[in-house]
Parts: structure tokens; sequence; C-alpha cells
């Protein structure tokens, strides 16, 4: 019933307009329809150019050019898939400027131009083969684009730096692994070395690969021996870099890649060290090279131990020492006695500030009151001869 009132409703307002415009002047009629029309041809237009501004914006008659894919992957840096370690330009490299560069840590690249020529005659030794060692690059990277970047199969060697008390990452590719393989069981010279895919790496493989990163380790340990002394040691092997993350993904890290060729085969070795680890030797690495000297003077070392030999020194010769209560000392008097519990032959202590030295019995000679020296003198751990080591070590090192 609702329904059918709202019916008889609308029919009735419909008629009562009808009826209305019949009785107004044709007149206004005509003028009405004119400005309907009016109204209705700019409706159209309006749509027309609406719908030529959409296909044109999207079209070649467009007044605002498109970029095509080429000039997107320039303006950003970078290429869809490919992580450019090299070289970055456009966003990512404003983003990647706070990262600390290499080159501000002088003494790195000394460092592993050492471990080029250490590692070139351990392998050599390792392998019985003719093996040669260059430096590939090294370069900033965040670690987390590192780890995108490594391409599987692979190894990654966790390795902890005992005296700086953090981690690092040793990366072996495939080929390298497959190389080193063929040429420890006995392959043939000059073949290249077959990669096998699909299939997890063996224990004997995983050994193998293990003992070659122990001799890399043990090469960066002399590398880094004259700037500071460090122990390597091998952590875990993994094959899946999300086992291996030492560091947060936006934290930077120093990347050293390494080529190994043993005759038309080999592979790559990357370092990875983050800045936190080397943190603790920042200072030193800051230092610039001066030869093999590794930022250390034996010149200045030995002035200083001559300087340090002839100082002169003050000591105090202690008869008696005591412990009294405040209220006793504060009651003492003018011609009040202090009684000292000790023998006419007790021994005296010889002191230097509050280090003892030695001690003696008291006597005269001439005029003067002497002590005799009745123990050995109680050295300090920094002598003489640590600074004599020190220059033996250097004069090995430059000969070397």
């Amino acid at each position: 019933m609702a329904g059918n009132n709202d019916q008889m409703d609308q029919d009735a307002i419909a008629a009562q307009w009808e009826a209305s415009m019949a009785n107004e002047d044709p007149a206004e009629a005509e003028k009405a329809a004119a400005a309907n029309e009016i109204s209705g041809t700019m409706a159209l237009q309006w749509a027309a150019m609406v719908e030529d501004g959409s296909r044109d914006f999207g079209g070649k008659n467009s007044g605002e050019r498109v970029l095509s894919q080429e000039e997107i992957d320039n303006l950003l840096g970078f290429t869809a898939g490919e992580i450019n370690l090299d070289d970055n330009s456009g966003i990512r490299a404003i983003i990647d400027s706070a990262m600390v560069s290499y080159e501000r840590l002088p003494m790195l690249e000394i460092v592993f131009d050492r471990l080029v020529r250490l590692m070139t005659t351990s392998l050599r030794n390792f392998t019985s083969d003719n093996v040669e060692v260059s430096l590939d690059r090294i370069t900033s990277v965040r670690f987390g684009d590192y780890m995108n970047s490594i391409a599987l199969p692979a190894v990654l060697c966790v390795f902890k730096a005992e005296e700086w008390d953090n981690f690092g990452l040793a990366t072996v590719d495939s080929s390298l692994i497959y190389s080193i393989i063929d040429v420890l069981l006995g392959g043939r010279r000059g073949q290249a070395a077959l990669r096998i895919e699909g299939r997890p790496y063996t224990t004997i493989e995983t050994n193998l690969v293990k003992r070659l990163i122990e001799v890399v380790l043990a090469d960066a340990e002399q590398a880094f021996r004259p700037l500071s002394p460090v122990a390597f040691s091998i952590d875990r092997l993994e094959t899946n870099p999300r086992f291996a993350a030492i560091s947060r993904p936006a934290n930077a890290a120093i990347l050293v890649r390494l080529r190994i060729d043993m005759e038309e085969r080999g592979g790559n070795v990357e370092l990875l060290l983050p800045y936190a680890t080397i943190e603790p030797i920042r200072s030193v690495l800051l230092q610039m090279f001066m030869g093999e000297k590794f930022g250390r003077d034996p010149i200045w070392e030995g002035h200083f131990a001559t300087q340090v030999a002839q100082a002169e020194i003050a000591v105090d010769a202690v008869l008696y020492e005591a412990d009294i209560p405040l209220k006793q000392l504060m009651a003492l008097k003018v011609g009040d006695t202090l009684p000292l519990e000790m023998k006419p032959d007790a021994l005296v202590t010889v002191r230097c500030g509050n280090v003892t030295l030695t001690e003696g019995r008291m006597g005269r000679v001439g005029d003067r009151v002497a002590i005799r020296v009745t123990k050995q003198l109680r050295k300090p751990q920094t002598t003489l001869a640590m600074f004599e080591r020190a220059d033996e070590q250097t004069k090995m090192l430059e000969a070397q």
C-alpha cells in the first residue's frame, strides 16, 4: 500500500508541472528550451575535452614526455635485478653518500696488498700448483646489498676476530670451490672445472674449502700483524646467506675481492669486514703509509727508549710506617716521643712514589747516611728490553 501511494503522489506532481508549463507564456518556453539546448551542447563539449585529455595523457600526443625504463634506471642509479657495487649514480649515489669510503683508511690497501703476496706463496704450497692471486677491488658496501648480490651456490664462512671481539665474512664462489677440489684431488690441468648444479656440497668438499679458508685467514693474520695482532678463528660454514648475518643490513662494510687463478681455472674469494669490526684499529688505519714501516717509526722508538733510560727520578727511603688513631695524633705535643716498633737491623724500603723498588740496610758513608741494597731491583713490566725487541721485530719485517 505504501508503494502505491508513493506512485500516485509522483503522478500527481508530474500532472501539476505539466499544467503549469502549459499555462506559461510561449516565449518563455522557447527561451527555456534554448537554454537547455545550450547547456546540453556545453556538456557534450566538456565531455569531449575530458576524453581527449585522458587519451593524450598516456598517448603520443601528450604534452608531457613519459620516461622510458632506461631513463628511469639511470635516474635511480641501478638496473632492476642488478646491484652494481662498483659505481653508483643518481638517487643511489645520494643514498650511499653517507657511507664511509675505504680511501679514508689508507692503511687498508697496504694490508691487502701484503695479503696478496702472502696468499700467492701459501696457496702455491697448499695446492702444489702455479697459483696467481690478484686484488680485484676494495669497495664500501652495505651489508644487506652484498648479501643479496651473492651468486649461489657458494660457501660462506663466518670468522671471528678474537682481539677485536667481532665477526667477518669470507665467501668462496662455486667456480673456485670446484677448481680447488679438482686440483687437490688430482684433476687434469688445463681443463675447466665442472660445475654441478642442484646438489649440496659433500663433507669432503666442505672440508677442503674449510682448509682453503684457514690458509687465507692465516695469511690475513700476518697481513694485519704489523698494525694490530689479531687471530681469526672460523666460527661456522654456511651455504645460505640468511644464516650468515653478522651485521644489520644497513650497516657499512669493507668488501675485498681476491681473484685466484690456477692455469685456466680459479674463482673469487671475498672478504667482508664490517666497519664495527675494524673500529678498534681505526686510528691505526688512518695513518699514512710510510714505506714498510706500517705506521711505526723505529727511530722514534729508539730515541724514546734512550730518553726514558736517562731520565732522573726521586726515590724515598722509608724507615717505618704505622697507623695511629687521629685522636692520638691530635694530642701530640712538643717533646713527646713516638716509639718505632723496629729492630736496629731492620730493612729500609726504597720507593719511587707508590712503587717499591728494593730494600736495604741503613749505614753511614763518611758524613752521609747510606743504604746498602740487599735485594734485587723489582723491575716494572715496561723495560728497555721491550723496546729492543720491538726494534728487532721491525728490522725483521723490513728484511722480509
